[in-house]
């Protein structure tokens, strides 16, 4: 099957990692309607794909994005109305609702600049890493609106409120180092080590059960807005998913192979999966 026809996003795969572009760089990556359109289509095809274990966001030529880009999808919408709010909820849906819940791992690699809207994507990935020397900023505040789609609750939900409503109320821009600190990313590194971080990372993540995984990362995402009856409940509904749904039967075959066989230490591996023991 020939690979679709894209011209606002790349996707290059290797080794069980999607490395997902987006891709107008003489644009800085701002998102425009059709890359909107091309990103909602593409998490459609990595969720489906068997190749495809880890999905990693990022920008062509070194930058995340600079937000949305606001000639294409504010003014010359503006006008509009309905195709405003149509795009407006597909931006919302791969952004934030599909990369949120997304079936697989998925990392942010954060280069160069992140800006405004280029917030939400990169909150509703499981992880992100970033560039020391990436500029980050909410400059909204500075142009007179409010940080655009979910950008305001992912950011009060990720980082302490008086880091919030610093940088969003003042549009001060700041560097990856500071995002680690206040807990926007979940780490910072020397650009030249960055692909090599997010590999070693996604490598990592690829070594566990993938069930395992998706329940655990949905969990986490899901009991943050519960009380403690509904988190048991949810939690539990996920436990007995993972053994009726799992391939792998994580389960048994993790307690197999750490008490029968003495084979591994879940404090420091996974348990070996099914193709890795067919291969000795």
């Amino acid at each position: 099957m020939s690979a679709p026809k894209r011209e606002f996003v790349k996707v290059e795969k290797q080794d069980g990692i999607a490395w997902t572009y987006l891709n107008r760089p003489h644009k800085k990556n701002a998102m425009s309607p059709g890359l909107h359109l091309e990103m909602h289509a593409t998490l459609d095809e990595l969720e489906a794909d068997p190749e495809t274990k880890v999905v990693v966001i990022a920008g062509a030529d070194g930058v995340f994005s600079a937000g949305q880009d606001l000639k294409e999808y504010f003014r010359d919408l503006d006008e509009n109305p309905a195709e405003a709010k149509r795009i407006r909820g597909i931006s919302n849906r791969w952004q934030w609702d599909r990369l949120y819940m997304f079936d697989k791992p998925t990392i942010a690699m954060v280069e160069g600049f992140c800006v405004g809207g280029a917030f939400t994507h990169m909150l509703a990935t499981d992880f992100a890493i970033a560039c020391e020397d990436t500029t980050f900023s909410l400059s909204e505040v500075n142009w007179g609106i409010l940080p655009g789609g979910m950008v305001s609750k992912a950011l009060a939900d990720a980082v302490p409120l008086r880091q919030a409503l610093y940088y969003a109320c003042l549009g001060d821009p700041f560097d990856g180092k500071e995002a680690a600190r206040i807990g926007l990313i979940t780490y910072a590194v020397p650009k030249e080590l960055i692909r090599e971080e997010v590999t070693k990372l996604a490598h990592k993540l690829m070594s566990k059960s993938p069930a395992a995984l998706r329940a655990t990362k949905q969990v986490i995402r899901q009991v943050r807005q519960m009380d403690f009856g509904q988190a048991a409940d949810y939690m539990q509904v996920k436990k007995d998913a993972i053994r009726v749904s799992d391939p792998e039967n994580s389960y048994n075959t993790g307690l197999q192979q750490f008490i029968d066989e003495k084979s591994y230490k879940p404090v420091y591996a996974p348990f070996k999966k099914r193709d890795e023991r067919e291969k000795g």
